[in-house]
């Protein structure tokens, strides 16, 4: 198995190889923020966002979990909850700038006298937020938003600890996470046996994937999993969190059993998570057997959280990847989404 141009024709292989020189120029773009504004009454923060910058709030939330000083919010929608006001650290995320769901949230939070911050390339956002003289992060357009996930988690971490909300910690881990990716990817990107990615992809392309992690930890990357498999490699996919699917999905392997030998479950899985979560991914293996197709846990060695988490993230990028290739899909185009937003176009 190779990589093939004629079917990945906008080589989305380039975009998730160069991820580790994508986490340096967002390093860079986090370590040069200027802020104009004031922020030291903030009671919360959301981060509003869809899709690939919505993703930016759940991987830095994930990685800043035990040092937040504030509750964080991820908002996926219009509107922004009813709580939000003057004491709100609002950060509007939308890599084109023109996602019609964060500018009606920007405009609500407006409403609500939030305090805004933007991250993205330009756009209507980026209009508004001089207009009104919010505070802006500007990252590089030309990418896929999914593809672009660097610019929406590493400069999010580094606002958060220029707001004094959080610690070091997350940040100082980031150069040496950059270093162990540019060695893995070197494996991840041949079409050789010993590449794991590739390995799992040949096993779980023609199924429906199960993706699940600990909630508060590694639930950000199978939700990340789960939209690559959707965007990348054109596959139905779907999440859930340990321990929360023991209490009611777990039951749920039962009936139909033909259709259960189509699904294959993936564990997302750290030493660092709650033993008990831990025993529960374990438990939940032995009880669920043999009735999927098959279970594979995932888990990545690495000196800290940090380098652990993101070289997980970068695993199922590839995975996701290879899985188009085998489907002989090409894994950039996103024709239902174009189609979905002309539809809205016409109609607004």
């Amino acid at each position: 198995m190779k990589t093939d141009k004629s079917i990945d024709t906008s080589d989305m292989f380039q975009s998730i190889f160069e991820f580790p020189l994508q986490m340096k120029d967002a390093k860079f773009i986090g370590e040069n923020i200027k802020l104009n504004n004031t922020y030291s009454d903030a009671q919360n923060i959301v981060v509003c966002g869809m899709g690939g910058s919505a993703i930016g709030g759940d991987l830095s939330k994930s990685l800043v979990k035990k040092s937040l000083k504030l509750p964080l919010t991820v908002n996926r929608n219009y509107e922004m909850p009813n709580w939000v006001n003057s004491n709100s650290i609002v950060v509007c995320s939308s890599y084109s700038g023109n996602t019609e769901e964060s500018l009606n949230a920007y405009h609500d939070a407006i409403t609500k006298g939030a305090k805004v911050i933007g991250i993205t390339t330009g756009g209507k956002l980026s209009f508004l937020l001089d207009k009104n003289n919010n505070d802006k992060v500007e990252i590089p357009s030309g990418l896929q938003p999914r593809a672009a996930v660097a610019f929406s988690f590493i400069p999010l971490l580094y606002l958060l600890k220029k707001l004094n909300l959080t610690d070091s910690e997350a940040i100082n881990d980031i150069s040496t996470t950059i270093d162990a990716l540019e060695l893995a990817r070197n494996l991840y990107s041949t079409g050789v046996d010993k590449n794991p990615t590739l390995n799992l992809a040949q096993k779980i392309y023609d199924t429906l994937p199960v993706i699940y992690g600990e909630d508060g930890s590694t639930s950000a990357i199978a939700l990340r999993w789960k939209g690559q498999f959707c965007e990348n490699s054109k596959m139905l996919a779907y999440h859930n969190d340990i321990p929360e699917m023991n209490h009611n999905e777990i039951v749920g392997w039962q009936e139909n059993p033909q259709l259960l030998k189509k699904i294959s479950i993936l564990w997302i899985s750290d030493k660092s998570i709650n033993s008990r979560n831990s025993l529960r991914i374990d438990a939940s293996k032995n009880i669920l057997n043999n009735i999927p197709f098959l279970q594979h846990k995932i888990e990545i060695d690495g000196p800290n959280f940090t380098e652990r988490f993101i070289h997980l993230l970068h695993f199922g990028d590839w995975v996701s990847y290879w899985c188009a290739l085998l489907h002989s899909t090409d894994p950039s185009p996103v024709k239902k989404i174009d189609k979905l937003k002309k539809i809205l176009s016409e109609k607004s």
